[in-house]
C-alpha cells in the first residue's frame, strides 16, 4: 500500500499544481464580482505562448532551465493581456459574463491552433526538454513526509505554494484585498466609499488571466510536454474546485488536491499493479463522477460573492 502511495503521490502533486494556480485566478476574479468561465481558454493561450517561447529559446540557446522560466513569465503576461477581452466585455460593455467566458474558450482554442499550424505546419509545438524533477537536499530524507513532498518534486510546485501564501495574505490582510472583496459583495457600498469598482474588477480579471496563463504553461512543462490546443479540461475542473472550496484559498487547496488525486488515479492506473485489475473505463470515469457528486453535495451550502456575475451600474442603488 505504501509503495502504491509513493508511486501515485508525485503525479498527484504535479497535476494539482496547475489546477490550484488556475483556481486561485478564478478566486480573485469572482471575489471582484466577475464570473470567469474562460479559465480553460486562458490556460490554452498561456500554454501556446509558453510553448512558442520555450521552443524558440531552446532551439537558439539549448536546454538551459532559464528558458523554461522565461516561458512561464511570458505565458502569464500573455494570459493577462488576453483576459482584457473578457474584462472589457464584462465591465465596460456590461455583457453577459457567461457568454463572454464561453467566447474566450472558443476563441483561444481556434486562434492558438491556427497560429500553431502556420508556425509548425502540424498544430503541435513540442518542447525539447521539459522541467526536471529534483529532490530537495536534506528534506527528502525526512521519514514519511520527505518521500511524499520533497522527493521528485518540481520547482513550480514550491513557486505556486508561495503564490498561494502571498495571495491569501493579500486577500484577507491588506486594504487592497478588502476593497476587492467589497466589490464582489457590495459594489455600490464600495463605490459610495470612494473605491473605483471598475478598476478593481479589471485588476481581478487581469490576475485571473495571468494565473491561468501561468497554469497552462506549468501544465505544458510538467505534464504535457507539447502544445496541442488542449489542456485536458483543467480550467473547467478548476471552476469546480473553486465552488467546492467555497471561494476560500485553503478550501481551494484541499479541493484541487482532491480532484488532482482522483484524476491521477485514473491516469496512472495501468502502470500500478494494484490498480491494473480495475476496469480502465471505471477509473477514467471516476474523477468526473467524484466532481459531480462533490458539486451536488456542496452546492446547497455554497456561498459565492453576492454580486458575482452582476454588471455594476454606477447610477443604480
Amino acid at each position: 500500500m505504501w509503495e502504491t502511495i509513493l508511486q501515485i503521490f508525485p503525479y498527484a502533486i504535479a497535476y494539482t499544481v496547475p489546477l490550484l494556480i488556475v483556481a486561485l485566478g478564478g478566486l480573485y476574479c469572482e471575489r471582484s464580482g466577475i464570473v470567469n468561465i474562460g479559465l480553460d481558454g486562458l490556460m490554452i493561450v498561456g500554454s501556446f505562448a509558453g510553448a512558442l517561447t520555450i521552443s524558440s529559446l531552446q532551439n537558439q540557446y539549448g536546454t538551459a532551465v532559464w528558458t523554461i522560466f522565461v516561458g512561464l513569465l511570458v505565458a502569464a503576461l500573455v494570459g493577462a493581456l488576453f483576459s482584457l477581452l473578457h474584462a472589457f466585455a464584462s465591465i465596460n460593455l456590461k455583457a453577459n459574463q457567461t457568454i463572454s467566458g464561453t467566447a474566450i474558450n472558443m476563441l483561444s482554442a481556434a486562434i492558438t491552433l491556427f497560429l500553431a499550424r502556420n508556425i509548425t505546419g502540424s498544430g503541435n509545438i513540442v518542447l525539447t526538454v521539459g522541467l526536471a524533477k529534483k529532490n530537495i537536499t536534506g528534506l527528502s530524507k525526512i521519514p514519511v513526509i520527505g518521500p511524499l513532498f520533497f522527493k521528485n518534486s518540481y520547482a513550480t510546485t514550491w513557486i505556486v505554494l508561495l503564490i498561494l501564501i502571498i495571495l491569501s495574505y493579500v486577500l484577507y490582510k491588506t486594504a487592497f484585498g478588502l476593497r476587492l472583496r467589497a466589490c464582489g459583495e457590495h459594489p455600490h457600498a464600495a463605490d459610495a466609499a470612494g473605491i473605483n469598482v471598475g478598476k478593481m474588477r479589471y485588476i481581478g480579471v487581469l490576475i485571473s488571466g495571468a494565473l491561468s496563463g501561468l497554469g497552462g504553461a506549468i501544465y505544458l512543462v510538467t505534464i504535457a510536454g507539447e502544445f496541442n490546443g488542449s489542456v485536458a479540461g483543467i480550467g473547467f475542473l478548476a471552476l469546480a474546485a473553486l465552488i467546492f472550496g467555497q471561494w476560500k484559498p485553503l478550501g481551494i487547496l484541499g479541493s484541487t488536491f482532491f480532484f488532482g488525486f482522483a484524476t491521477t488515479i485514473a491516469n496512472v492506473s495501468q502502470v500500478i499493479p494494484s490498480l491494473a485489475t480495475i476496469p480502465p473505463l471505471v477509473l477514467k470515469v471516476f474523477p468526473y463522477v467524484v466532481t459531480l457528486l462533490a458539486l451536488i453535495v456542496f452546492s446547497k451550502s455554497s456561498q459565492a460573492p453576492k454580486a458575482s456575475g452582476e454588471p455594476f451600474d454606477h447610477g443604480k442603488r
